[in-house]
């Protein structure tokens, strides 16, 4: 009885919290709770992650296109019902297309989509959706619900005795916190249709955009060649299923019809732009990965898809072997098997053993892991490398076949310096405009790009173009170039 009196009191509490804690949001007109973070601590959390943004990314240094993007951003946020925020606007040095938005009026879009987008409209469309997380307050709503959960979960497994509770309502709250909910994006899209066509331009913009992004996800799949497309991607935060883009398309009938679409600026504007990995990054160039600031470069398996993020390049099978490379500081000045044994402690290591690597000594050894309930050998190498250690991490399938055990085992040994002729050699892709002549074909452009595979479809989904759909001589177009 005593339990129940305490928990009885504990949810009293939580309800005067969150009724106490509601307000009228100017923007949608709707009660939410956001008690736990004020406006004010809106723009210092967003002036916090912003530093973190940037280390982990980087920012694109290219004023012309920094400049065309906070010209849009200005036009979709000036009639905003939230005239305390400043809205600032930032270009992701990555080739992933995404975006997405932090509290405090920090708005950010990758290179990849705006290589994606094919007017001014569309990436007026995705600003001022995230401009609509902003002004919907969507980021302190599950900030302060986030919170009130966890503390729920505390106190429940204190009043209940159970760990389980508390472990149960703390994943879900890390969920919860993970990503927009269902409506939280449909908010956000029905704000951004009012911001954009307030800025002048097509709302139809939106439903096109998302019919792109869908057709980019099917191709990242596809190349992927397991049907998981790799990387953070816009999807990932921003979920789109054919019923949100059907409701955008009709909302945006409600629209007065007119607006600007400005494909030849958007075009103009991004004319020039690094496409794919830039020199800051490293590049994937069929099996290899080269990083001519760093000097260094390794070859990964035939049938491993190769992805570039960051902190990190993965290469993954149709079988489920990865392999994963990083470079890690060597703070304590180890040796490479000191450094390996203390690279993972919980584990017993099997094998231990010195290697030399294109003579740079190195440390390799193995354990058993397990990864989605398969049961797998874990091998770690690392390579010195100046101050720092080259590593790779290697998830080899139990009855993975002996020809790709050896292939995974050649990875290691490539790893080498670059030589200044590779180092000048490779270079990073660029986005080129062209107009189309009398004569010209999907097929013709296609061939000329440096991809081996699904040329097609490449050229096809960077330009929004259907299948089956011709190139209209007299019109723009995007293709990619070395």
């Amino acid at each position: 009885m005593r339990h129940f009196k305490a928990l009885f009191t504990i949810l009293s509490v939580f309800l005067m919290l969150v009724l106490a804690g509601c307000s009228t949001n100017p923007a949608t007109g709707q009660q939410q709770f956001t008690a736990l973070m004020s406006p004010q601590q809106e723009v210092q959390v967003g002036a916090s992650e912003h530093q973190k943004i940037e280390q982990q990314f980087g920012f694109y240094k290219d004023d012309k296109v920094n400049a065309y993007v906070t010209s849009v951003g200005q036009k979709v946020t000036a009639k905003t019902e939230r005239p305390d925020v400043r809205y600032k606007f930032f270009v992701l040095d990555s080739p992933i297309v995404n975006a997405f938005a932090l509290p405090g009026g920090y708005i950010y879009v990758s290179r990849g989509l705006l290589a994606l987008a094919n007017s001014e409209a569309e990436l007026a469309a995705v600003l001022a959706h995230e401009t609509g997380h902003i002004t919907g307050r969507h980021s302190a709503e599950r900030y302060s619900r986030g919170v009130v959960t966890t503390l729920g979960a505390g106190v429940l497994s204190a009043v209940l005795g159970s760990e389980g509770a508390s472990q149960a309502l703390g994943i879900g709250a890390n969920l919860y916190l993970s990503s927009y909910s269902r409506g939280q994006e449909s908010e956000a899209d029905s704000l951004g249709l009012r911001y954009m066509t307030h800025g002048g331009y097509d709302g139809n913009a939106m439903a096109k955009f998302l019919s792109a992004l869908k057709a980019q996800s099917d191709l990242d799949s596809r190349l992927a060649g397991n049907g998981n497309a790799n990387g953070f991607s816009y999807f990932s935060t921003h979920p789109a299923t054919a019923d949100r883009v059907a409701q955008t398309r009709v909302q945006a009938q409600g629209y007065p019809s007119g607006g600007k679409i400005n494909r030849d600026a958007h075009l103009n504007a991004i004319n020039g732009m690094i496409y794919g990995d830039s020199a800051a990054q490293g590049f994937v160039r069929g099996q290899s990965f080269y990083h001519p600031q760093m000097g260094f470069t390794f070859s990964a398996p035939a049938g491993f898809n190769l992805k570039n993020s960051p902190s990190q390049i993965t290469a993954s099978a149709s079988n489920g072997a990865v392999l994963i490379f990083d470079m890690a500081a060597n703070k304590h000045g180890l040796d490479p098997r000191s450094y390996v044994q203390s690279w993972v402690k919980d584990r017993q290591l099997q094998g231990l053993e010195a290697i030399n690597v294109h003579g740079r000594a190195g440390a390799t050894a193995s354990f058993d892991g397990n990864i989605n309930g398969r049961p797998v050998t874990i091998r770690l190498v690392a390579i010195q490398y100046g101050d720092r250690f080259a590593r790779f991490q290697m998830a080899i399938p139990q009855g993975a076949p002996a020809t790709q055990i050896e292939g995974l085992k050649a990875a290691t040994y490539s790893f080498r310096s670059m030589s200044e002729q590779e180092k000048n050699a490779v270079r990073p892709y660029h986005l080129q405009t062209f107009t189309a002549q009398p004569g010209d074909s999907v097929a013709s452009i296609a061939r000329r790009q440096p991809f081996t595979n699904l040329q097609e479809e490449r050229f096809r989904v960077l330009n929004g173009l259907n299948t089956g759909e011709s190139l209209q001589a007299g019109w723009m177009y995007k293709k990619i170039v070395e």
